[in-house]
């Protein structure tokens, strides 16, 4: 009985202590995770500056943090529309973004620096003019250069900008002091000029909606000001950064194989890396799987009432609202589809992103799946349809047992291109933090600073699945074929 009591004692105070952590309220943070020193992946988590400073805060108010990767374009919105509670991702602050959210007290003051090729001409600021400058789309080195030098070159994150300059893509790229000087150490065929761009201010952005959050949020980071703490997590990145790639350049071993070797074990063995292109994959596929079966269900739905209507004169109200769901979903993007479900449509929702994704390109697999299901049912002769009549069936048993059997037959070669189509379509999803297969390269990236690699091994998976995919719907063509 003793024992008993023991153990009954030790469940309460479990049960009580997860009760207590249930309780608390969680803090949505979203960011871009390519940003060293003050946002990266380690080891499958997202640390640097940034969330180390939100940590803290979140500790103290008591909140359960949660953080988010997601493209650096799309964290001033998330938070805008209420999907996030806090932005933190180097953000400058600047009037266009404060109409758009409130900002905390600035935590730092950065410098926008010019990365270029050792062997370039480029020796100070004033020759910027008359190169081609890369910047990350969305950050304030954007705006500066778009403002005061010339129209730059915009990349997704600020890896994929200095890959291009050491591939000799662009001649400058611009980005904020830290990662800029992170990127150099890592390859030696870079340098920094001599002197900063423009200074800036980083802030944490709240949406305005959430002025309580705001005001206890300022009142944290002054006592972390006052006590010196904000001061120590920044030098602790800042050094730790310092010191895991001061000797990270170039490979030690200069033959092909032993470049090989090297940037192979860097970007998938070393940390487990290659996890992140199995979670993406995973999630692609099951993305692509659940959207296909959407985009068959819409897309004979849409067809058969648009072939009916086209046929017999009925059905003309729905096949007007049919008419006008195809021209939308096909004369807009899919990741502009993708935007506005996430930030408008579940905009006040909390939902999983995977289901926001499906449900997304599902609606947008739909319109094409329908009008090629429409081709394939006009194309079977008319008299299929006055036989099927005359033998006493109706026009819904005429298409389901004569019609549609012998259009999905014809247009199975196109069902499987859109299958394929819309797999690689789904490449698009880490504009709403979603983990898919690209997105896993691009973690990977941000890491190893190495664009090579990364982008092989997600374009190769790719193919290896279009080719999968290709030998199956021949597996099936063939044997239609043999039942004819």
């Amino acid at each position: 009985m003793k024992y008993l009591h023991l153990l009954l004692l030790a469940l309460v105070i479990l049960l009580s202590g997860g009760c207590d952590e249930q309780k608390k309220p969680h803090l949505l943070m979203v960011t871009n995770a390519s940003f060293p020193p003050y946002e990266y992946v380690e080891k499958q988590d997202i640390v640097g500056i940034d969330p180390e400073i939100v940590r803290t805060v979140a500790d103290r108010l008591g909140y359960i943090l949660e953080i988010q990767d997601m493209n650096f374009d799309s964290v001033i919105a998330a938070v805008q529309t209420g999907k996030a509670h806090i932005a933190a991702s180097g953000i400058t602050v600047t009037e266009e973004r404060k109409k758009q959210v409130n900002f905390t007290i600035p935590y730092v003051v950065a410098e926008q620096l010019v990365i270029v090729r050792q062997d370039s001409k480029v020796q100070n600021c004033s020759d910027l003019k008359n190169v081609s400058i890369g910047v990350q789309h969305g950050t304030t080195g954007d705006t500066f250069v778009t403002r005061n030098i010339r129209e730059p070159e915009r990349f997704s994150n600020a890896p994929l900008a200095v890959a291009a300059l050491s591939a000799g893509k662009i001649e400058a790229v611009v980005i904020d002091a830290e990662p800029a000087r992170v990127f150099v150490r890592q390859r030696q065929k870079l340098r920094l000029l001599p002197e900063a761009l423009t200074y800036e201010e980083y802030a944490f952005a709240i949406s305005k909606n959430n002025k309580d959050l705001l005001k206890k949020f300022n009142a944290e980071l002054l006592k972390m000001k006052e006590s010196g703490e904000l001061d120590r997590i920044i030098n602790h990145y800042k050094t730790q950064n310092n010191n895991e790639t001061e000797n990270g350049g170039e490979h030690p071993d200069d033959s092909f194989l032993g470049v090989v070797k090297s940037s192979f074990t860097l970007n998938f063995i070393k940390d487990s890396r290659y996890v992140y292109l199995l979670q993406g994959l995973l999630n692609t596929l099951q993305i692509t799987f659940f959207s296909l079966l959407i985009g068959i269900v819409i897309g004979f739905a849409v067809a058969v009432v648009r072939s009916t209507a086209d046929q017999t004169g009925r059905l003309k109200f729905l096949n007007w609202v049919c008419k006008f769901y195809l021209t939308i979903i096909r004369g807009t993007p899919v990741v502009v589809q993708l935007l506005i479900i996430y930030f408008v449509v579940f905009g006040a929702v909390d939902i999983d992103k995977v289901l926001v994704a499906i449900i997304a390109f599902g609606i947008n697999s739909g319109a094409y799946v329908a009008e090629i299901i429409r081709g394939g049912i006009m194309s079977i002769d008319k008299g299929q349809m006055e036989a099927g009549r005359s033998l006493g069936l109706s026009y819904i048993q005429s298409m389901r047992l004569i019609i549609i059997p012998q259009a999905f037959k014809n247009v199975l070669p196109a069902l499987g291109n859109e299958f394929i189509v819309l797999l690689k379509e789904t490449s698009v999803s880490g504009y709403i933090a979603l983990h898919d297969l690209t997105k896993g390269g691009d973690i990977i990236r941000s890491q190893t600073y190495d664009a090579f690699f990364p982008l092989i091994a997600v374009a190769l998976i790719y193919l290896v699945l279009v080719v999968v995919l290709s030998g199956l719907l021949g597996m099936l063509e063939k044997r239609l074929k043999k039942n004819e």
